[in-house]
C-alpha cells in the first residue's frame, strides 16, 4: 500500500453544485485559497455547464480569473460535452493561467446519462475520449471520471462488467487517470476492492482515482478500501458537502477533514493541515447558516488541545 495519499479537493465544485445557498464568487475563491493554503495541491474550481442546470456553477469564468498563480497547484474544470471543454480552453487565452486540468466524465448508465447530461452510456464513453485527446492538444492535462460506477438512482446496481469496459475503452485516449465514482453512495468496501482489482488488472499503466459520497455512511470505509487497493488519490470535499442535482437523495462527499483524519492517524502522508480544513470547514457554517455533516470538523482532531 502507498505511504502517502494525494487528497483532491472538490468542494468547490461538487461540493457547491447541489446547496441551495448560493457561494458567491468571493465565497468560492475564499474556499479555494483556504483550501490551498492548507495544503491542497489538486482542487476542482468549477463546472462549465449551462447556468441554468447547475446555478451555482453560473460564475465559472469569474472564479477561474481570480484564482491566484500558483505553479505547485494543479485547478480542475469540470467538463461535460465539447461545448465546456471550449470554454475551459478559453479560460487560458491571453496568457491566463486559467484551467490547467479537464475533468471528462463518463457515465455507466443510459438513464442517468440522460438525465445529467444528454448522453447515453456510450457516448458519454466517446466524447470523453475525445475531450481527452482534444485537451491535450492544447496543452492541458486531461482525466476521466466513471459517475454512477457501483450503482443508478434510475437503473439500480452497475455490473462490475460494465465499468470495467468503459475504463478499458477511455484508457485508448491516455488520460491522467481514471476515477470510479460512488456518484449517490451506494458501494461497500468488498465491490470497491473487487472493481479496483479488476481494472488494475485490464489497464495497469493507468493511474486509477476515486471519489465516495457518504450517502449511506459507507463512504470513507470505501475510501480506505481504494487506498488498500493501491488507489493514491482520493476525492473529498470541505465539510462533507456535495450532492448531484440529478440525482434523487444523492448527498454529501465524504468530509476532507474526516479523510485527512482517517489517513493521518493510519500513518499515511498527504502534506495537508488537519486543523487548517477544520477551519475552513468551520467558515462553510458561516455561509451556508447550518452545519455541513462532515464530523471531524465538529468533533476536533486528537489528541485534544487543552488550554492551560
Amino acid at each position: 500500500m502507498p505511504a502517502c495519499v494525494e487528497v483532491l479537493e472538490v468542494g468547490p465544485r461538487d461540493g457547491l453544485q447541489n446547496e441551495k445557498v448560493v457561494f458567491s464568487t468571493a465565497d468560492k475563491l475564499h474556499m479555494i485559497n483556504g483550501a490551498i493554503d492548507a495544503g491542497v495541491k489538486r482542487i476542482e474550481v468549477a463546472s462549465f455547464v449551462h447556468p441554468a442546470r447547475v446555478p451555482q456553477m453560473a460564475d465559472a469564468e469569474d472564479v477561474i480569473s481570480g484564482l491566484r498563480d500558483r505553479s505547485d497547484v494543479t485547478y480542475i474544470g469540470l467538463v461535460l460535452n465539447k461545448r465546456g471543454l471550449l470554454r475551459a480552453i478559453a479560460t487560458r487565452e491571453a496568457g491566463n493561467r486559467g484551467i490547467d486540468e479537464a475533468g471528462c466524465v463518463a457515465i455507466a448508465s443510459d438513464t442517468f446519462a440522460e438525465k445529467n447530461q444528454g448522453q447515453t452510456m456510450r457516448s458519454s464513453v466517446e466524447i470523453t475520449k475525445e475531450m481527452i485527446k482534444l485537451a491535450k492538444s492544447e496543452g492541458m492535462s486531461a482525466q476521466a471520471t466513471i459517475s454512477v460506477s457501483f450503482g443508478c438512482p434510475f437503473e439500480g446496481r452497475i455490473d462490475q462488467s460494465t465499468v470495467v469496459a468503459m475504463a478499458e475503452d477511455i484508457a485508448e485516449a491516455e488520460p491522467r487517470e481514471i476515477a470510479i465514482a460512488d456518484t449517490i453512495g451506494v458501494g461497500s468496501p468488498i465491490r470497491v476492492t473487487e472493481l479496483i482489482h479488476k481494472i488494475k488488472e485490464r489497464i495497469p499503466n493507468i493511474p486509477l482515482r476515486a471519489h465516495f459520497h457518504n450517502t449511506r455512511n459507507t463512504g470513507l470505509a470505501n475510501a480506505w478500501a481504494a487506498y488498500q487497493a493501491g488507489v493514491q488519490t482520493l476525492d473529498a470535499s470541505v465539510g462533507g458537502l456535495g450532492g448531484c442535482p440529478f440525482a434523487p437523495k444523492a448527498t454529501g462527499n465524504i468530509g476532507t477533514e474526516d479523510l485527512l483524519y482517517l489517513l493521518a492517524e493510519s500513518d499515511i502522508q498527504t502534506d495537508i493541515s488537519l486543523n487548517d480544513m477544520i477551519k475552513l470547514a468551520k467558515w462553510t457554517e458561516t455561509v451556508l447558516g447550518r452545519i455541513p455533516p462532515a464530523m471531524v470538523s465538529q468533533a476536533g482532531g486528537f489528541p485534544i488541545e487543552t488550554s492551560s
